[in-house]
C-alpha cells in the first residue's frame, strides 16, 4: 500500500479520499487554487500545495503544476476524484511518465473510452447495444447539422470527452441546432479541454441506470451492482439510488452481464462505470465512466465497501479483495446532491459566504445517514468551480425507509448564505412520481413547475410559523419597553397589528390581535372565526424555531437570510418574504433599470446591439459561471441604448450589462 498519495482535486470528493487515507494511515496532500487556500480539503489534508492562479484551466486542470506537487511532497500516487483530469488520458500518461502510479484505469482504457465516439465503436463491436448517432468523427457544422436530420429530432448534443451533464444539450427542432452546437463545444472547451461533439438519438422517458464495476490487474472483474440516477435537471443528477427499484430481474441480470462485457471489452482495472440508457424492454449503452462516481456513497451502502480502499489497493497491485458471489447487496440508499444554486430564479447557481451550515448529527454509528461535504460555516462558495455543497446519503432496510431518513436529514439542515436547492430536493423526495419509482431522465425539466409548487396546508404552516418567528425576536428584543414591542400594545389598549408576507408569487396580509390567550391571527382578506389561528409560546435562537400553532407545538430549521426566513415543515423548505406596505406600489417598468448579470460570472457571448430592437424573451448575453452557461434573456420588447459588457468581461453579481431605451 501507498504511504503518501496526492489528491488531485478539490471540495467533497478530496475530504472523502483523505476520510479513507486517515483509516488506511496513508499520508495524504492536496493542492489548492488562491480561492481555495481556506477550504475545507485544504484544513483537513497532512500538506496543501498552492497552484498558481484561480480558474480551473490555471490550477486543477494544469497537470504539470500537480505531478510537480507530488513530487515536491514525496508521493507515490495521484488519485484524482472525479472531473477535472480524472478522465482525461494525456494527465495519467504524465503520472505514469514521472514514476508516479495513476489511482485509476491505465492511460489507454481512459483514452479509448475518453471518446464516446470511439467508445461507441468498440462496444459495437463487443456486441453491446447503443443508443443511435453520429459518432463525430467528422466535427464539420453542415455535416453535424445534416446527421443530426437523419437520426431525427430531438436529438442529444453531447461533449465527446464529456460527463457529469456538462457540454449537452437537447435540441428539439433544426432551427435550435447551430446555437445549441456553439454552446456545446463552448463548454466542452472550457471544462474539458476538447470542444468535439457527438450526436445521439434522445429518448423522451427514458431510465438512467448505471453499474459500478471493479478490475484488478490479474484479469479479475466484478460488479457491484446497479444505481439508478434518472432523477436529473439538465442532464445533471440530482438525486440517486441503488439498487434500482422496480426493475425487473431478468433485466437486471441482463444489464450486469453487459456491463462487465464492456468492462472486458477494455481490459478494465480499478473502479468504472457503465452507464445505460434503460426503457421498458430494452437498453443501450451510453458511455463509460473511468473514474469514481460522485454518486458512489449508495454503491458503499448498500455493500458495505469503501470504494476509494478498493481503488488504493488496485492502484497498489493487490488483487481484487471479493469474488462476485461474495459482493452482496442488502437494503436500499438514496443520495441526494445540495447546490448552490436558486430553484426561484431558474436553478442559477449562487455563491457567497456560508454564514450558517448545520446538519443532523453523523456520529451515532448507526451508520443509516452519511454527509460527504467539502464545506463548513464561514467558507466562501466562488464562482470558478462546480456548486456541489454536499450529499446526503440516507439507507434502510428498505426503499420507503431510506426515503423518510434523507427527508429528515434534509428537514434538519439549516443553511444562511448562497441560495441552495434544498427545499426541491425536499419537494422531490415528498413527490409522488418519486414514491413510485416512475420520474425519469426528462420528468423534472418537463414538469419542473408541479415540484416547485406548495400546498396549501403547509404554505398557510410555514406563514404562520414566519409570524411565529418575527414575533418571538420583536416581543424578545425590546425588553420592558412596551413602546417598542411592537405587539400593538397602547396606553388605549391593544390594538390589531397587520403584517404582509410574501411566499412566492402570493402575497398575503395577516391581521394579528394580542389577546389573553396569545396571539390571535387570520387573514386580514378574510376575517371570520373558522380562519383564525391561535399562536402561543414562540421561542426562536436564529436557527432553530419552536412555537404553539392552534395548541400544536411546531419545531422547524429557521434561519433569516439577509430579509429573507427560509424554514422548514412538513418536510418542504420555505422561504418567507416580510412586505412593507409603504413600498408597496405600481408594477415596475420590466425594461426599466436594465438588464442586470444575477451572479459573478465570465461573458461568453453578447448577442444584441445599441439601438437594435429586440423581442421579449430573446437572448441577450450568455454568461458562464460555476461550470455552466447561462443565457440572459430580455425582459420584455424594447429597444437597447447601450450594451456595457464584451466577450471574456469577468462581471459582478448584479453589475449593468445591457441598458433599454425608456
Amino acid at each position: 500500500m501507498f504511504d503518501r498519495l496526492l489528491i488531485a482535486n478539490r471540495g467533497e470528493i478530496a475530504c472523502r479520499i483523505i476520510r479513507t487515507c486517515r483509516r488506511l494511515g496513508i499520508e495524504c496532500a492536496v493542492v489548492y487554487s488562491a480561492h481555495d487556500r481556506g477550504a475545507r480539503h485544504v484544513r483537513l489534508a497532512d500538506f496543501a500545495y498552492p497552484l498558481r492562479g484561480a480558474t480551473a484551466a490555471e490550477t486543477y486542470l494544469n497537470a504539470t503544476a500537480i505531478v510537480a506537487a507530488a513530487q515536491r511532497f514525496g508521493a507515490r500516487a495521484i488519485h484524482p476524484g472525479y472531473g477535472f483530469l480524472a478522465e482525461n488520458a494525456a494527465f495519467a500518461y504524465t503520472v505514469e511518465k514521472a514514476g508516479l502510479v495513476f489511482v485509476g484505469p491505465a492511460a489507454t482504457t481512459i483514452e479509448k473510452m475518453g471518446s464516446k465516439a470511439a467508445a461507441k465503436t468498440m462496444m459495437r463491436a463487443a456486441g453491446v447495444p447503443v443508443v443511435p448517432g453520429d459518432d463525430g468523427a467528422v466535427q464539420d457544422d453542415d455535416h453535424l447539422a445534416a446527421a443530426a436530420g437523419e437520426i431525427g429530432y430531438p436529438i442529444l448534443l453531447k461533449a465527446a470527452a464529456g460527463g457529469g451533464g456538462k457540454g449537452m444539450r437537447l435540441v428539439e427542432k433544426p432551427g435550435e441546432f447551430a446555437a445549441a452546437l456553439d454552446a456545446v463545444r463552448r463548454e466542452a472547451l472550457g471544462a474539458f479541454g476538447d470542444d468535439q461533439v457527438i450526436i445521439e438519438k434522445y429518448l423522451a422517458a427514458p431510465r438512467h441506470i448505471e453499474v459500478q464495476i471493479f478490475g484488478d490487474r490479474y484479469g479479475n472483474l466484478v460488479h457491484l451492482h446497479e444505481r439508478d440516477c434518472s432523477v436529473q435537471r439538465r442532464h445533471q443528477k440530482i438525486i440517486e439510488e441503488a439498487p434500482a427499484p422496480g426493475l425487473d430481474p431478468k433485466m437486471r441480470d441482463a444489464i450486469h452481464r453487459t456491463a462487465l462485457a464492456a468492462g472486458r471489452a477494455v481490459d478494465y482495472v480499478n473502479a468504472g462505470t457503465v452507464e445505460m440508457i434503460v426503457d421498458e424492454n430494452s437498453f443501450y449503452f451510453m458511455e463509460m465512466n473511468t473514474r469514481l462516481q460522485v454518486e458512489h456513497p449508495v454503491t458503499e451502502a448498500v455493500t458495505g465497501l469503501d470504494l476509494v480502499e478498493w481503488q488504493l489497493r488496485i492502484a497498489a497491485g493487490e488483487p481484487l479483495p471479493l469474488t462476485q458471489d461474495e459482493i452482496a447487496c442488502r437494503g436500499h440508499a438514496i443520495e441526494a446532491r445540495l447546490y448552490a444554486e436558486d430553484p426561484v430564479r431558474g436553478f442559477l447557481p449562487s455563491s457567497g459566504v456560508l454564514t450558517m451550515f448545520t446538519v443532523p448529527d453523523t456520529a451515532d454509528g448507526n451508520g443509516d445517514l452519511r454527509i460527504d461535504s467539502g464545506y463548513e460555516a464561514g467558507d466562501h462558495i466562488g464562482i470558478h468551480f462546480d456548486p456541489l455543497l454536499a450529499k446526503f446519503i440516507a439507507s434502510g432496510a428498505e426503499r420507503t425507509q431510506a426515503i423518510a431518513r434523507l427527508s429528515g436529514a434534509l428537514a434538519h439542515t439549516a443553511l444562511n448564505g448562497p441560495r441552495t436547492n434544498l427545499g426541491f430536493l425536499q419537494a422531490l423526495l415528498a413527490s409522488p412520481e418519486f414514491a413510485a419509482a416512475q420520474i425519469r431522465t426528462a420528468a423534472i425539466d418537463r414538469d419542473l413547475a408541479q415540484f416547485l409548487e406548495d400546498s396549501a396546508e403547509l404554505a398557510e404552516r410555514a406563514q404562520l410559523l414566519a409570524l411565529a418567528a418575527r414575533l418571538a425576536r420583536q416581543l424578545g428584543s425590546p425588553a420592558g419597553n412596551p413602546w417598542l414591542a411592537g405587539d400593538g400594545w397602547s396606553n388605549g389598549g391593544a390594538q390589531a397589528i397587520t403584517w404582509r408576507l410574501a411566499l412566492g408569487d402570493n402575497e398575503v396580509e395577516w391581521r394579528l390581535e394580542n389577546t389573553a390567550a396569545g396571539w390571535r391571527v387570520q387573514r386580514a382578506a378574510e376575517p371570520s372565526a373558522t380562519n383564525a389561528h391561535l399562536i402561543t409560546d414562540m421561542r426562536w435562537d436564529g436557527s432553530d424555531l419552536a412555537a404553539t400553532l392552534d395548541g400544536i407545538v411546531c419545531r422547524s430549521p429557521a434561519v433569516d437570510e439577509g430579509g429573507r426566513l427560509a424554514l422548514t415543515t412538513g418536510g418542504r423548505r420555505f422561504t418567507v418574504v416580510f412586505v412593507d406596505t409603504h413600498d408597496i406600489g405600481p408594477a415596475a417598468d420590466p425594461l426599466a433599470g436594465g438588464l442586470h448579470s444575477p451572479m459573478p460570472g465570465k461573458i461568453v457571448a453578447v448577442r444584441a446591439a445599441a439601438g437594435e430592437q429586440v423581442a421579449a424573451d430573446q437572448p441577450l448575453i450568455v454568461m458562464e459561471a460555476m461550470k455552466m452557461e447561462i443565457t440572459l434573456r430580455a425582459p420584455a420588447a424594447g429597444t437597447v441604448q447601450a450594451v456595457h459588457v464584451g466577450a471574456g468581461d469577468f462581471v459582478a453579481a448584479d453589475a449593468l450589462l445591457i441598458g433599454f431605451a425608456p
